[in-house]
């Protein structure tokens, strides 16, 4: 049932923007009593953080695999290729002009989580040697926002070898700027 819940939840803040779903829309997309859904998410900001939460994990996650370089260029690809769905364009656009203090909310709770793993990622590199000391916020603005550029002016296909550039160019400037000790 909170798969079906989280699910039509996306669905439709993709289709009506954040502030134009209703519970009612949510609980007859879903198949469930609308009580389902106010049972279980009491506030609207939960239910839409929680549902973009869940979407963005679906979307692309940072794993590690031992291989910085490798993992960041995969992450690229899963954001570019989740973006690049019609239902990726619909939700990014849906989000994108979300201004509002309960919206901004419901979106800081899912980039939090967000931040957070490129975060542990990057530690971890950091730990392992394979970069010097970073702001993982920054690293992740720096590889994520071509994507989005490329993927939004859709004229032309998000590759692997822009990943690669994107990655490449990111860490190489990252290293060459370290500190030496």
């Amino acid at each position: 049932m909170r798969e079906q819940i989280l699910a039509a939840t996306v669905e439709l803040v993709a289709r009506d923007g954040i502030a134009g779903f209703r519970y009612e829309e949510v609980a007859e997309s879903a198949g469930v009593h609308k009580t389902s859904v106010y049972r279980n998410w009491p506030d609207r900001e939960d239910l839409v953080a929680e549902a973009l939460l869940h979407y963005a994990e679906n979307l692309a996650s940072v794993a590690d695999t031992g291989d910085l370089h490798r993992d960041l260029v995969d992450f690229l690809v899963a954001l570019a290729g989740g973006l690049g769905t019609p239902f990726g364009q619909s939700l990014e656009q849906a989000i994108h002009p979300a201004r509002q203090s309960a919206t901004v909310q419901a979106l800081s709770k899912v980039l939090d989580q967000r931040v957070a793993a490129m975060r542990r990622r990057v530690d971890t590199a950091v730990t392992r040697g394979e970069l010097p000391p970073i702001d993982s916020s920054f690293l992740g603005e720096m590889i994520s926002g071509p994507v989005h550029l490329i993927v939004n002016r859709g004229m032309r296909p998000f590759t692997r070898a822009d990943a690669e550039r994107i990655v490449g160019v990111v860490l190489a400037g990252i290293r060459s700027t370290a500190p030496r000790v």
